[in-house]
């Protein structure tokens, strides 16, 4: 009992006290000791009922009181009051008994799957060893400061974002991404919060406070998942506002129209020879046990809470039920190219010159011209340039949106970038026929070279395109801003349906519009992109899916999913998860309202008991729950 909460131990110890006086009294009601009717046998009856329903007749009266007729209190109270009013002493208590069971078992097993979120989810320590005036003290996460230096050891989670200043270690980011792999870290690589050191002594500068870590976002992601809810849940929310009221009067013409007809119809009809106006009560009483909308409220709800907590633990992060339903209803995936199909780690195959300049020149003015962008393409053409940069001759760096960059180095206009800003500069660019990313160079007015770059596939790119149509996809397409014939090979080598190049970001959202309108009505439509450059093609997406990068802030801020580790096979596995998620919840729907219809007319027709209505409002709910906690279990799905 050591993992109960307390109110779980309490609720024990009345349930178990409220049985055992039940018991009694109906072991002195058999041996005579108790008569069978009467205020005696009333007084007794009502302190096991007071014991074990005193707090669901109290939340009946207070709900009622704030405009809050129609729930499970107020059925449970006017069935088990109303058998009182019958003399049916021992059901009424048995009936309070039973559903109080039942609500503790459901308590167990929705905090059990809130437990099982929050180890998951456990990732945020709870002190951080601070260096202060030479000596390692331990402070709370939140007391560090931006620029503190903060030492973590083997064995030991980061606590805060930060780049290491010295040691090395292979860190384990299962937390984040789902992945057993480790990440080798060493002096200058940037580390973030929630990873484990696994190997050696890092000091580390801190370089966010505590609430814009990684951690907290990825934390406050999950734990505020619950406020979209899916289509699905919108629907038991509405379903149980009317669901209840018709119940209770359709319970209540049940009880009056067969009563009324036996004081005034003479002959009887067959269906109600036979029966006087307390069994009619008594079957309008079983109807309202019966109709207690629980299981569904709690189950459908509770399975998308579960989806969402299981595609975490594979390194899928979802922002809400409503995107993880969508997920399973995706016709259409649109990709970006850089980073997202491909590794993002472009490399300079190759430098071709026009005369006077040279090739050093070339990649020169390039490098600088791009030296204050972090663009995968500028680190590539910064990396590859051997002579050191002299940053002063770079002046008025112009970046001009999916063209390049203009800027003044040593007093001459040196343009960096494609074809259409070489012909928007009115320079001559001769035809290349080498393959892959072109960056050409113009120096005042004239054309100066080109610049190869590549930039290679992602290792589970293709076998995520040939997954995602085995999934049931009809459509891929990659949107990129590079060239033709470099968009045309990536697409040949991964397998996907069609592409388009040489995109602006406008032009990016123009034709996502047009894919949107090709799409079925219930077909959902999903953008793939890096969550830094495509954040308006994400938003306009049916469902925005970001490479989170280790936990970019522009990815969880701009997508509805994130992918913690980069890889596009991922996709396949969120939709996976999506799909089964839903399976759960329409089998507990179909389960739950296919067996309360049964019984519900079974209980009109006088075949089923009180027992049987405490199996279709309480057995059925710990089923449904039961069911939905499948969602969690995913490991199937992970690598």
């Amino acid at each position: 009992m050591h993992d109960l909460s307390r109110k779980q131990k309490q609720m024990l110890v009345r349930i178990f006290t409220a049985a055992a006086l039940l018991l009694a009294v109906e072991l002195l009601r058999s041996t005579g000791l108790l008569p069978a009717g009467g205020l005696t046998a009333t007084l007794c009856y009502l302190v096991p009922y007071a014991v074990i329903g005193w707090d669901v007749l109290w939340r009946a009266v207070r709900n009622i009181s704030h405009g809050q007729v129609f729930d499970e209190n107020f059925l449970m109270a006017l069935a088990t009051v109303g058998a009182f009013g019958t003399a049916e002493y021992s059901e009424a208590v048995f009936v309070m008994l039973f559903y109080q069971v039942g609500e503790w078992f459901q308590d167990y097993a929705v905090g059990k799957s809130r437990r099982s979120i929050a180890a998951l989810m456990d990732i945020r320590p709870d002190v951080a060893n601070l260096e202060r005036d030479g000596q390692v003290v331990e402070v709370d996460p939140e007391d560090v400061a931006v620029g503190d230096i903060i030492v973590v050891k083997p064995g030991e989670r980061i606590p805060l974002d930060g780049q290491v200043v010295e040691g090395s270690a292979a860190l384990d980011t299962a937390a984040l991404t789902g992945e057993s792999a480790p990440r080798d870290v060493a002096p200058g690589d940037t580390v973030i919060s929630g990873c484990v050191d696994q190997t050696g002594l890092l000091r580390i500068k801190v370089t966010r406070p505590c609430s814009e870590s990684t951690v907290s976002k990825i934390l406050d992601l999950v734990e505020n998942a619950s406020e979209k809810k899916s289509s699905s849940e919108q629907f038991i929310t509405k379903f149980a506002r009317y669901y209840t009221p018709c119940v209770v009067i359709a319970a209540a013409l049940l009880f009056a129209v067969p009563s009324l007809s036996l004081a005034v119809m003479d002959p009887l009809p067959a269906f109600l020879a036979g029966t006087s106006w307390s069994d009619w009560l008594h079957r309008a009483l079983i109807f309202l046990v019966i109709s207690c909308p629980c299981a569904l409220v709690i189950s459908v709800p509770l399975s998308f809470f579960g989806g969402i907590g299981g595609a975490s633990k594979c390194g899928i992060l979802v922002k809400g039920g409503n995107y993880l339903e969508a997920l399973a209803h995706t016709e259409t995936v649109v990709f970006d190219k850089t980073g997202t199909l491909t590794q993002g780690l472009f490399t300079v195959t190759s430098v071709e010159a026009q005369p006077p300049f040279s090739s050093q020149q070339v990649l020169s003015y390039a490098a600088l011209a791009e030296h204050w962008s972090d663009h995968p393409i500028s680190l590539s053409l910064k990396a590859a340039c051997q002579t050191p940069l002299d940053t002063s001759l770079l002046t008025d760096v112009e970046e001009i949106a999916g063209h390049g960059v203009r800027a003044v180095i040593g007093g001459k206009e040196v343009c960096v970038g494609n074809r259409r800003l070489m012909e928007r500069q009115h320079v001559d660019c001769p035809p290349c026929g080498h393959p892959g990313t072109l960056v050409h160079v113009s120096v005042e007015g004239r054309y100066a070279g080109y610049i190869v770059i590549a930039d290679l596939p992602k290792p589970d790119a293709r076998a995520a395109i040939a997954d995602l149509k085995a999934s049931g996809v009809a459509r891929t397409v990659m949107l990129t801003g590079d060239s033709q014939d470099v968009a045309a090979a990536v697409a040949k080598e991964l397998g996907l349906d069609d592409f388009h190049a040489q995109l602006l970001p406008a032009d990016k959202v123009a034709l996502t519009e047009k894919l949107l309108a090709s799409t079925s009505p219930n077909g959902k439509l999903a953008f793939v992109g890096d969550g830094i450059n495509d954040a308006p093609v994400l938003s306009r997406a049916d469902i925005g899916i970001a490479m989170g990068a280790m936990g970019s802030d522009a990815a969880i801020e701009a997508a509805d999913i994130v992918l913690m580790d980069d890889k596009p096979s991922k996709i396949a596995t969120a939709m996976r998860i999506s799909r089964k998620t839903l399976r759960i919840v329409h089998q507990n729907i179909w389960f739950a309202l296919g067996v309360k219809g049964a019984v519900l007319l079974l209980g009109a027709f006088g075949i089923a008991s009180m027992w049987a209505a405490v199996f279709a409002d309480v057995g059925v709910a710990f089923l449904a729950i039961l069911n939905a906690s499948r969602c969690l279990r995913v490991k199937e799905f992970q690598a």
